[in-house]
């Protein structure tokens, strides 16, 4: 019943916000203005946007970016105008925008008018987690009505492969076009990755020879009655034992990465551990984490879809999950078929995905034991050979030039 009561209400606001637009078209549409969205104000200069704008304005110094934050402190370049990510800031600037850019999802009752472009990039490609649909109950009717009427909204998703596609249809409640572009944040990971690496040791005052792994938890939310919560992460996992190891295996200094989700990064700063003294660097309130991890030599997380971007330029990935019965039964289901049999293959989920068939290349983990187990027993050379198998079985685009096709197609809908 609380739950019925709370839809029934997030409608009656949604039709309040619909007049709210429906008002503003009395402002005509702007055609060099582009309104930029991340993580429902919540992010900032980052994830696929960031590179897609970055682009845009060197292509054209003219054309006018504003940016919704929910926090005004966050910094962007001098030629985003930041807005208030508030109902009447978002019905002006979106409805006198010629271009929309998002990567999540549009509060419910957002409407657009004719002549306008939507093009939704996304926050996580081929990944781990089920989302959507494939959630069965653990997606609640809110859930599916806000998708939906986002969903609705697209002209296009940009994708990096086949899996996207057999996997966004039902996952994003979405039956329109996808543009198979490849991933706008990706694109710094593409290729000579030295210079990211040099800045960012001088940036944190590390030896230039340093080697440095980034370890970055899911991102946990839930729901109760309908309404969104969010989950504080709790770790088994032993840093000092996992940079001890790194050292081991891979040779020289390792430092200790930490990224958690911005809306958990305040917690971050109260953690400490003497052990590890100087060898931990939190970046969790850095907008753009992929700038960040073109500098890392080895990467780790449970179930973050960024495991594979890293992959994708042939850094070591290891997966740690401790808790692989409770997150699948929380999350509805999973992507891939992970198992508490820390030595089966992760094969994809074929009912997700029935045109692929595929391994992922990195084994998981559930504790300590386990972790030090795969890090020593690494093998390189296998694991290009599964890289490249996964690549070509998901029909991955990962050519560096994602923004550019992505800011091309843009253009193409400005000029009319």
């Amino acid at each position: 019943m609380k739950e019925k009561n709370y839809i029934r209400y997030r409608k009656l606001k949604a039709f309040g916000n619909k007049l709210c637009f429906v008002f503003c078209r009395i402002f005509p549409i702007k055609r060099n203005r582009i309104s930029v969205c991340t993580f429902e104000g919540k992010g900032g200069f980052g994830c696929n946007p960031k590179y897609i704008v970055e682009e845009l304005h060197r292509r054209n110094p003219e054309y006018e970016f504003v940016w919704f934050v929910s926090d005004v402190k966050k910094e962007f370049p001098d030629y985003i105008k930041k807005v208030p990510n508030t109902l009447f800031s978002r019905a002006y600037w979106l409805s006198t925008s010629k271009i929309w850019i998002d990567n999540y999802r549009k509060p419910y009752g957002t409407c657009k008018r004719k002549g306008q472009y939507y093009i939704n990039t996304w926050h996580g490609f081929v990944g781990f987690k089920s989302i959507g649909l494939w959630r069965g109950s653990a997606f609640s009717k809110m859930a599916y009505l806000v998708s939906k009427n986002d969903s609705d909204l697209i002209d296009d998703i940009i994708v990096d492969s086949k899996w996207c596609e057999e996997v966004f249809p039902k996952g994003l409640v979405y039956d329109g076009h996808f543009f198979r572009a490849g991933t706008p944040r990706s694109d710094i990971l593409y290729g000579d990755r030295l210079k990211s690496k040099e800045d960012f040791r001088k940036q944190y005052g590390l030896p230039l020879e340093s080697k440095v792994v980034m370890f970055a938890p899911t991102f946990r939310e839930g729901s109760t009655n309908g309404k969104r919560r969010i989950f504080s992460e709790n770790w088994s996992l032993d840093f000092k034992r996992l940079l001890d190891n790194l050292g081991k295996r891979f040779g020289g200094e390792w430092y200790l990465c930490l990224r958690v989700h911005p809306q958990l990064a305040a917690s971050m700063e109260e953690y400490r551990d003497e052990r590890l003294k100087e060898h931990v660097i939190d970046v969790s309130k850095r907008d753009d984490m992929y700038e960040i991890l073109a500098a890392m030599d080895a990467f780790i997380t449970d179930y973050s879809s960024a495991a594979m971007d890293a992959s994708y330029t042939h850094m070591p990935v290891f997966l740690y999950a401790d808790d692989i019965v409770k997150y699948i039964n929380d999350r509805g289901s999973l992507a891939w078929n992970f198992s508490v049999d820390s030595q089966r293959p992760i094969a994809n989920n074929k009912e997700m995905t029935p045109g692929i068939d595929v391994k992922l290349p990195y084994p998981i983990a559930q504790n300590n034991d386990e972790l030090e187990k795969n890090i020593i027993n690494f093998d390189e050379d296998q694991y290009f050979i599964m890289m490249e198998q996964l690549k070509k079985g998901v029909e991955l685009v990962f050519d560096g030039k994602a923004s550019e096709k992505v800011a091309d197609q843009i253009e193409s809908y400005i000029r009319g």
